[in-house]
Formats: structure tokens, sequence, C-alpha cells
């Protein structure tokens, strides 16, 4: 699964990385983004004029409430949504079609179990890049009219480097393959699901970090620092 994740760069690195329309909106830096917070995510811009729009950022509960939810308590359920059966599930299958964004990050974390318990590792590009999470989103409207926006990150099997730690992982997409998931023409599950495979383990890398990063409250700029 993914569970935690990291968005450290400055708004200047972000917007020229996912060719953003310059709004910064509420972004700040994130040293360990959880499940149940709000984090910042990307939708593709409108098509006008025969060139396609600057990519919008906005900020969505992690957390996925389905806009035919009875009440906005099943998010802490759907925080991911495996890409195996997203194209299936009742509650992503509308969602793959016509509500697409992405989850910028510049890493995620996983446990991974030793003699002494768990210990967390961050994962990362080799290049120390920027990359995109594939997700979906949706809006649960209430009965007073007040709107949640909410997202789930959609995940894959581990390639060789992420399995030495855990089973699962983002879909980490590449950047042409980001241009067509923000693309809101492109709604054909033969097109989408393709994109959906694991990221080369070739160019990624992990290290451990801190146990703070345990704590959900604990976001600051040592979660990613090497464990010495």
């Amino acid at each position: 699964m993914c569970g935690r994740y990291t968005i450290t760069v400055s708004w200047d690195e972000l917007m020229m990385r996912f060719l953003l329309d310059g709004r910064p909106g509420k972004y700040q830096p994130r040293y360990n983004a959880a499940p149940g917070q709000w984090i910042p995510a990307i939708l593709g811009g409108e098509q006008g004029f025969g060139e396609r729009a600057a990519n919008r950022l906005g900020e969505l509960r992690w957390g996925l409430v389905p806009s035919w939810a009875q009440d906005a308590k099943s998010g802490a359920r759907m925080m991911n949504a495996r890409a195996e059966t997203v194209a299936e599930k009742p509650s992503f299958r509308t969602l793959l079609s016509r509500k697409r964004c992405l989850i910028p990050a510049d890493g995620f974390y996983e446990w991974k179990k030793t003699g002494g318990g768990k210990q967390p590792v961050r994962f990362v590009l080799k290049d120390g890049g920027l990359f995109g999470m594939a997700a979906l989103y949706d809006t649960w409207v209430g009965e007073d009219g007040d709107k949640l926006h909410t997202c789930t990150i959609v995940t894959t099997a581990a390639n060789g480097l992420v399995a030495e730690v855990h089973e699962r992982m983002p879909v980490i997409l590449t950047r042409e393959r980001e241009k067509v998931w923000l693309d809101r023409s492109v709604r054909e599950q033969a097109e989408l699901l393709p994109l959906l495979e694991p990221f080369p383990a070739e160019r990624m890398d992990y290290y451990e970090v801190r146990p703070e990063v345990g704590r959900v409250a604990y976001d600051e700029p040592d979660c990613i620092r090497p464990l010495a």
C-alpha cells in the first residue's frame, strides 16, 4: 500500500516540474503526509483553442469518499485503490474515466521488518527528482450542501526494489504517462490501465529514516534525514 509520503520542494520547483498555472493555493512542503490529511493534488487543465491549459494545483483530503456514499466516514478505508481492480470496483470504475489526478511527491515511506521490529525507510528516485503518483478523486455533498473533495492513491505490485520491503507500491507515472493520465479527453480503459505498471526498480533507491516518521502528527524536516 501507500500510507505515507513526502513532497518537500519549493512552490517554484513544483510549478515548473508539473507545468502548473502559477496559483500556489495552500501549498506547503510536507515531510510526513498521511491519510486523513489534506494534500496537494494536480488536475489537468481544460482544453481550449488547440492548446492545453496549464495544470491546476488543488487540495484534496486523502481517503476517498465516493459521491454516492451515505456519509463521509468511508475515507479511512479507501486511501488506496488497487490497479488490478480499479476498473471493476464501483467506488473507482467511473472515476477512472473522468476524475483522475496526480499526487506530486519526492519520496514515500514503508516499514521494513527487522529483528527488532519495523524500521521506516524512504523510497526516492535515484536522481532525486519529483514524481507523480496516479490518483482518483471525487466530491461528496452533505445534506447541508457542504462539499468534501477527497482522493485515493492507486497502487500496483511492487518492483524488485520495493519488494524487499513491501509487496505493494504507489503507481509512479513517467512524464509521458502523466500527460495521458491528466488528459480529460482520454476515457477508455484500454488506454489507461496499461499506465498502471510498477515503476522501474533501477531508477529508484531507499534509505532508513528516523522512527518518528511512525507518528502521524510528526511532520518535520528531519523525517527525511538519513538515519546515521
